[in-house]
């Protein structure tokens, strides 16, 4: 994922809309939701952080895609050294942990 990406399956807006039905709630929405990159990647969703050439992708996009390349041969030299079985088996286990979690008690 690009380091300045976000994926979420609702905005803050809506998300804070429902729960809290309070729009002064976007930005606890958004910390709750775990939009960004870094928070996918602290979750085990994404498998990278692709840095982005300085000012984001879209300033540069002839770097990024360079960069986008490298990473891709990269990360399929690393993939290489695995039979079909393991992949898949890592790939099950990894979608068997997201949405696992832990709630904090008070």
């Amino acid at each position: 994922m690009l380091q300045y990406a976000v994926y979420s399956v609702i905005t803050p807006e809506g998300c804070a809309a429902i729960l809290w039905k309070d729009q002064s709630k976007v930005k606890e929405a958004a910390e709750a939701l775990k939009l960004t990159a870094a928070d996918l990647y602290g979750l085990g969703i994404i498998d990278r952080v692709i840095d982005e050439p300085a000012g984001g992708a879209h300033r540069n996009p002839q770097a990024m895609a360079e960069e986008l390349r490298r990473v891709l041969y990269e990360e399929l030299d690393y993939l290489q050294h695995f039979d079909a079985a393991t992949l898949v088996d890592k790939r099950l286990k990894k979608y068997k942990k997201i949405g696992y979690f832990l709630e904090e008690t008070p």
